[in-house]
């Protein structure tokens, strides 16, 4: 197969609209090619993408290749099609299956050695997965209950358990997806797992993931992240304003300056009491 599809998404204006990374090989003189309304740190993708195939132990197909990031009219920037541009071309090339990315979303930048290198916007593509995946569900409702209506004749049910395994062999045939599965960088994991609805796995580097997506080794399999890591990783909340007990003039004057952006200088005695560094401790926290 010398054409493979990876989804993957683009953050914008406080969205993650989706984008659709394809990959071609083709014959002809060895080239590689990104086009899409690709930005600056986009373009140098190439370099960083054949360096980490190679040092993972893939080979990188000598042959032109072709990316296309879609929508052509969205501005792409940042390192995070690089994963999604790797495992297309490993895809393309046949050296994972490329079904396997089906039904899948994945983004993280990638260095030289393979590691999958932390980004920005994780929660942002996360929920707009989950929102993506609800309007999927909420258009192809009436579907399901026409497959229904149809696997059961319409007419009165008289063996329902074989009428429902009908239906249930009807709907799997049209492709859906229970739970969307998100695939980030492991240090961007556990932040995007506090959206519901969403599977977020977590990849260290190339290598641990195409085992994943390959199912060469069931030990290899990758867990999906709890919302759990992240709020251990958070600890204990930091002190609130709401805490402090009287001293109204004192609030109001860090109040004004938080909201304005103000400086403060606060001025304590030589040892400040405990409602002095509750102020000092609350005022930092923002």
């Amino acid at each position: 197969m010398s054409l493979a599809v990876v989804r993957s998404r683009a953050p914008a204006a406080g969205r993650a609209p989706e984008v659709t990374v394809e990959v071609h090989l083709a014959n002809g003189l060895p080239s590689f090619s990104i086009v899409g309304l690709p930005d600056l740190e986009v373009r140098e993708s190439r370099e960083r993408v054949r360096a980490a195939l190679s040092n993972c132990g893939f080979d990188f197909p000598v042959r032109r290749i072709t990316v296309n990031l879609a929508p052509a009219d969205l501005p792409k920037e940042s390192g995070r099609f690089d994963l999604p541009i790797a495992l297309g071309i490993l895809a393309a090339s046949g050296q994972i299956p490329a079904a396997a990315l089906a039904h899948r979303e994945f983004a993280g930048e990638l260095s030289l050695t393979g590691a999958v290198r932390p980004m920005r916007g994780a929660f942002a593509m996360a929920c707009g997965t989950a929102r993506a995946h609800a309007d999927r569900e909420a258009r192809d409702g009436g579907m399901e209950a026409s497959v229904r209506n149809a696997a059961t004749g319409g007419a009165i049910i008289r063996n329902p358990d074989a009428d429902e395994a009908t239906a249930d062999n009807a709907l799997a045939l049209c492709g859906r997806l229970s739970v969307p599965e998100l695939y980030l960088p492991a240090q961007n994991a556990a932040e995007a797992a506090l959206v519901p609805g969403v599977a977020v796995y977590g990849a260290a580097d190339l290598r641990s993931l195409c085992a994943h997506l390959a199912c060469e080794d069931p030990d290899a399999r990758l867990a999906p992240v709890r919302a759990s890591a992240f709020e251990a990783a958070q600890g204990a909340a930091p002190p609130d304003m709401a805490d402090v007990i009287g001293q109204r003039g004192a609030r109001r004057a860090l109040e004004v300056a938080a909201a304005g952006g103000h400086h403060l200088l606060t001025l304590w005695p030589i040892k400040p009491h405990t409602q002095s560094l509750r102020f000092s401790r609350s005022w930092s926290a923002r």
